[in-house]
Parts: C-alpha cells; structure tokens; sequence
C-alpha cells in the first residue's frame, strides 16, 4: 500500500459504506457510556456495572471526549440538586434555551471547572490511581491519540470522523437533553421542573431523550415507564445483566394498592411518599382535570384558561399565568378547592424532614378534609390515596 492510497483509505482500506456504519456504532458506544456509566451507574448509582465494564468505558469517554467522570458527575448531581434554580449549571429556565442549545458545552465546563463543585458533587467517582496519574492530568492526550488512530486506520476522512465524534457529544447531551429535554416535548410527571420526554421511542441519545421520567425518578435504572416507551439504555442494561455485567440497584415503583381503603398510618406514608410522582398524576387525572372539565363548561373564564396552568408546578408559571391563575381560583368555589388540596398534599412530602408521626396525622388530616369536601372526584381520590400500599423494589 502506497502513501496515496494509506491517505485515502487508511490501514483498514473499509468502504465509504462501512466508514459511515463504523462511526455510528462509535457514536452508539459514547452514548451508551454517557448514559449506563456516567449517569446511571456513576451518578445515581441505580446500577452496579462490571469493574471491566466501568474501566472500558471510562477509557473510552477519556480517548472520545476528554471527560473526567467526578467533573461530569459532579455538573449532573448540582442539576438535580438546583434545578431550574439560580445556579443550576445547564437550565433553559435560568438561562434560555438558545443559549443552553448552542452554548452547553461552554455552560457545563464553567461547573465542571469549579474544584468547589466538583468536591461538593463527585463523592464515590473513581478516585484510582489511573485517575489521578493518568485520566486527570492528561485530559486533552485522548483526543489527539483518537485523531490520529482514525487517520491511520480511515484515512483523511478520519479527520471528518473525528470532527463528527467531537461534535456529537456537546450537541446531543449538553445541548438536546440539557436545552430540548427542559422545553418541547411530553410529560408523564408534573415533577417540580421542566423536564420533558422529547418522544417515546428513546434511541437516538441512549434513552435519555425520556428524560421527564429520568427527573420523576432519578434513581431509576430504567427511564421508560409506559407500555409503549422504549429506552435503549434499558436495553443495553438487560443484555449486560444476562451476561452477569450489571446489577440493577432500583428501578422506578409501580404502585400497588390494598383491595380496600386503609386507614392512614406510617405505611400508607411510605407509599405515597415513594409514590408521590404517581399520586400527582393520578390527582390531575381524577380530580383536577374533571373538575376542570365540569367548570368549564359553565364557566366562561375556565374555558379560556388551559387546565395545565392547574397542573404545572407554580414555581414553574411566570407572572401573568399566576395573575390569570389566581383570576379565575378567585371567582370558582371548586377549583380553588382541588387546587388547594393539590398544593397541601404536595406540601406533604416537601416537608418530609419533620418526624412520620407528624407527616401520618397531616396525611390523615388532609383525607377527612378531602372526603368531608363535598365534591365528588376528591372524595374518590381520597379512598384511593388510603389503599397505597408501599413498594419495596424502589429505594429512595
């Protein structure tokens, strides 16, 4: 093989065809990286990989991106601690979506860069002597070593490859995810954030495109929660753990009731509280919305309000949709009424650092209200909170 033909098609000599596939596929392997070891194994611990496992793809994140796993670790824990808050590192509600869209990568690396941040949020990353010795100081010693192995092994289209490679990764996580997945798209949870699922069908970004259900349960190994989702990362998960290289740690609850109502004791506060994303949707499913549904249509001022402004999270509505809110809740006897009981029971489990017996005889207190409050769908919602029993499969 000449020195032309070396430039050309490199040490493999594959097609233009295969070129392509390869870079797919090496795509595919960062992003299963991103999501199994960076976040659902290093961030949330939700699952357990192979030692090998986590050394490849930790070599492979260092050789494609120059990620150090306690920097990315770190950036994505100070998310969920500060979302949509002042000093979250990456959210479109504090900076705008364009700015997080075309400037992410630049966001993350502001935290990522903060030794504070990173001393604060990256307790239990690799912290081995390969890290401090090798991946650490030589951050920027991968990518030039990728460089020039797609150069020898593709040709000069390795350079292109390797453009491609550089480019995805700030593109489709720290500006897709980071920047779409808190603006456009469905939610499954009224979590108290933006977070959104940017379709069903999760492929494309490892699964993390459902990433609405990823911040209703971040614990969770498996971000798919309806029958007709599909995560891939979830996919990759049960191969490895067929082949004995992942242990699934939690996975989000699904709820379980008793064949009747219970009264209300310290069980029936473990299952509300670890089901508290499910009983939020169930509450807009079986109170707010057909309470809505019923004013509006004798109600002209409820028909021209949109029901979410009752289902949002209020932290979440800007100025005017609180002025409208608080319009129409003014002059409706019954939708201020569901729309106070949704904010005292939510109130339930933002408060649960006071003692279970206080939290069992406010649970308790707010059904004998619930069911005490003339209005149909809440007195049902309220029997229905009391059969909750607890799901042990999900840690908290």
């Amino acid at each position: 093989m000449n020195l032309l033909d070396l430039l050309q098609n490199g040490i493999l000599g594959l097609s233009g065809g295969t070129k392509v596939l390869v870079t797919v596929v090496m795509l595919q392997v960062s992003l299963m990286a991103t999501t199994l070891y960076l976040h659902r194994d290093q961030a949330h611990r939700a699952i357990d990989l192979h030692p090998a496992l986590r050394h490849f793809f930790r070599f492979w994140m260092w050789l494609t991106s120059g990620m150090v796993t306690r920097e990315w670790v770190a950036v994505h824990r100070k998310h969920h601690a500060l979302c949509e808050k002042v000093g979250d590192p990456h959210s479109p509600v504090v900076f705008g979506l364009k700015k997080v869209l075309l400037e992410g990568a630049e966001l993350y690396r502001v935290d990522a860069r903060n030794p504070e941040v990173v001393a604060k949020y990256s307790r239990g990353t690799p912290d081995d002597w390969l890290e401090r010795r090798f991946y650490l100081p030589h951050t920027t010693l991968g990518i030039y070593t990728l460089l020039t192995v797609n150069v020898l092994l593709f040709g000069v289209i390795g350079i292109t490859i390797f453009a491609i490679q550089m480019a995805a990764m700030p593109i489709l996580s720290a500006g897709i995810i980071n920047g779409l997945g808190h603006d456009t798209g469905y939610r499954n949870f009224e979590s108290d954030d933006a977070a959104t699922n940017l379709y069903p069908i999760a492929f494309l970004i490892g699964g993390e495109e459902l990433h609405n259900n990823h911040h209703a349960f971040p614990s969770s190994a498996k971000f798919s929660v309806r029958p007709w989702e599909f995560d891939i990362g979830w996919m990759y998960i049960t191969i490895f753990k067929a082949l004995g290289l992942c242990k699934v740690r939690r996975v989000a609850p699904q709820p379980q009731f008793a064949p009747a109502p219970r009264q209300v004791d310290i069980e029936t506060l473990k299952a509300v509280l670890v089901n508290r994303m499910h009983v939020l949707r169930d509450y807009s499913a079986k109170v707010t919305l057909p309470v809505f549904r019923r004013e509006a249509a004798v109600d002209a001022a409820a028909r021209r309000l949109s029901p979410r402004l009752l289902i949002r999270a209020p932290r979440l509505l800007d100025d005017a949709a609180r002025a409208r809110l608080a319009a129409l809740l003014a002059n409706n006897h019954a939708l201020r009424t569901v729309h106070e009981f949704r904010l005292q029971l939510v109130a339930v489990w933002e408060h649960a650092n006071v003692s279970n017996e206080l939290l069992v005889r406010q649970l308790h207190e707010w059904c004998a209200r619930a069911e005490a409050s003339g209005i149909e769908a809440l007195e049902e919602f309220s029997a229905r909170l009391r059969g909750y029993l607890p799901a042990p499969a999900y840690a908290l």
